[in-house]
């Protein structure tokens, strides 16, 4: 359908993703330094997700949605990485479908995260706010359905962005200065009206991006006020153990997710490209030790694995 799209409304069959660096110099470099990053992501979210399976004491919703958020994290950075390191090596072209193609799932994957860690914020919000019904509320029939709407609905999002951008024209400029096909320099490539689509950016975009940053927020500000309220700071210190790592990862993602796309297309520049590393590679090559290093539990279990 794509393919049958591309011939008759454009004229251009490949884009040329730049990259990081167009110096030869700093190819193999940036090679290395990724594919590291990559086989850590890949090895750290792996261990997290066996160590869950295999630990009968791990067989609660918090880490249920943690397994999830991992295997999500390695779906979404080999979304993005493998083709890094081929333009890092080879021709740095992708195909019109492919290029498609990718920007759709990266906009899955980077919502299902979304939605993810709301669903671990609801988890921490009723484990403090509502001990006594937690067992009850956050059933296993419960869990399956937040974890089966966290991956079934950025398929919408991600499909309406997708199609507006498959009915624009691409000319003689196919140069995508960035490492990864995303929507706002498509749009500067395109030879035909984008005001459409940008409409849809500024109004449908933060909704689904703010929407769930509100929720995690609220979330937590109830948190909050339930354990000021514990009398002993032993209590309070246990509570808020439970959740500090939870809270890095939604600052680390959501704050660079904000500052690429809320934003006007026009100030859309390549120094956005750090931002853009951060959310879709960085936060999951991280999640792995932000999770396990402050989890007693959670490195119990990766010790029993590894033993």
């Amino acid at each position: 359908m794509i393919m049958e799209r591309v011939n008759q409304t454009s004229s251009v069959s490949e884009f040329i993703l730049l990259g990081l660096s167009s110096r030869p110099g700093d190819q193999k470099p940036l090679f290395i330094l990724f594919l590291t990053m990559y086989l850590v992501t890949i090895t750290g979210n792996l261990l997290i997700i066996l160590a869950i399976h295999s630990d009968p004491q791990l067989q609660t919703p918090m880490y249920f949605f943690l397994s999830f958020l991992s295997f999500t994290d390695i779906c979404f950075t080999t979304t993005i990485v493998p083709r890094m390191l081929v333009n890092f090596l080879s021709e740095k072209t992708i195909s019109y479908a492919e290029c498609l193609t990718q920007m759709y799932f990266i906009y899955v994957l980077a919502n299902t995260d979304s939605f993810l860690l709301v669903v671990m914020a609801f988890d921490r919000y009723v484990a403090i706010c509502d001990p006594f019904h937690y067992v009850t509320t956050m059933n296993h029939h419960r869990c399956v359905l937040l974890v089966a709407f966290s991956c079934t609905f950025p398929h919408f999002h991600s499909l309406l962005h997708t199609l507006l951008l498959n009915r624009l024209t691409f000319c003689d400029n196919n140069v995508i200065h960035h490492f990864l096909c995303d929507i706002n320099p498509l749009l500067k490539l395109s030879c035909s009206s984008t005001f459409l689509n940008e409409i849809v950016i500024m109004s449908e975009g933060p909704v689904v991006l703010v929407t769930p940053f509100v929720c995690i927020t609220f979330s937590y500000i109830r948190i909050l006020i339930t354990v000021l309220k514990i009398p002993s700071a032993a209590g309070k210190r246990k509570a808020f153990s439970t959740c500090g790592s939870h809270l890095t990862v939604v600052t680390l993602f959501y704050g660079s997710i904000f500052y690429v796309y809320l934003q006007p297309l026009s100030t859309y520049t390549a120094r956005d490209h750090i931002a853009t590393l951060v959310y879709t590679v960085l936060t999951s090559m991280l999640n792995p030790f932000i999770y396990s290093l402050r989890n007693k539990d959670l490195k119990q279990g990766l010790r029993k694995l590894m033993g």
